[in-house]
């Protein structure tokens, strides 16, 4: 028995194993669905990815620094699939003010077009997901926003902005509290790409 855990061997005795193996196979079916969209499209997957993340987040996070680190990938990759997008007629984009080298992505209205027949590429996943039982979808999402603080914090996802990670979580003898909505929050009220997130 190895200790990779995508041996079957060691995934028989060990649960960890058997979850990591869950999970990879989870990521391969984003990365299939992402695919046979963005072959429909005359995309690539991160050009998709970034149409819908411009689309959904403030203009502070639509540059180029900020995604390449939200992606995980160099600042020359982002900045093609960036020309690539403003060639297609699907962003533009808006110069700084105040730094003439530096600009915000924005969607055209043929962009937004794009995302709207594109962003539900991943429904197969959240129609099963749907099927789940509530207890079961709140302890899941609870583990997921456990799992990315903790590969957050050993620098693997690059940003994130859950509230374990906030500096507005608080974790309290009777459940979460969030001090920027001065309330107590349910599991399923926590969020996992909060838009007043500031790190602890």
């Amino acid at each position: 028995m190895s200790n990779s855990p995508f041996d079957p061997a060691r995934q028989n005795t060990d649960l960890t194993a058997k979850i990591t193996s869950g999970l990879e196979r989870i990521a391969g079916v984003f990365r299939v669905l992402l695919w046979d969209h963005a072959k429909t499209i005359g995309l690539s997957p991160i050009q998709i990815q970034l149409l819908i993340f411009v689309a959904h987040h403030d203009d502070d996070l639509c540059n180029v620094s900020h995604l390449a680190r939200e992606f995980n990938l160099t600042k020359p990759t982002i900045s093609d699939a960036l020309k690539a997008l403003v060639q297609k007629g699907l962003t533009e984009k808006v110069p700084d003010k105040l730094d003439k080298r530096a600009f915000t992505i924005i969607l055209t209205p043929k962009g937004k077009e794009v995302v709207v027949s594109t962003e539900l590429f991943a429904s197969p996943v959240e129609a099963s997901i749907n099927k789940l039982g509530t207890p079961d979808k709140e302890q899941l999402f609870s583990s997921l926003q456990e799992l990315i603080f903790r590969l957050n914090k050993v620098g693997i996802i690059t940003v994130q902005r859950t509230c374990f990670g906030c500096r507005f979580y608080e974790q309290k003898p009777d459940g979460h509290f969030c001090n920027f909505l001065g309330k107590n929050l349910l599991t399923n009220e926590l969020r996992i790409d909060c838009p007043e997130f500031e790190a602890s």
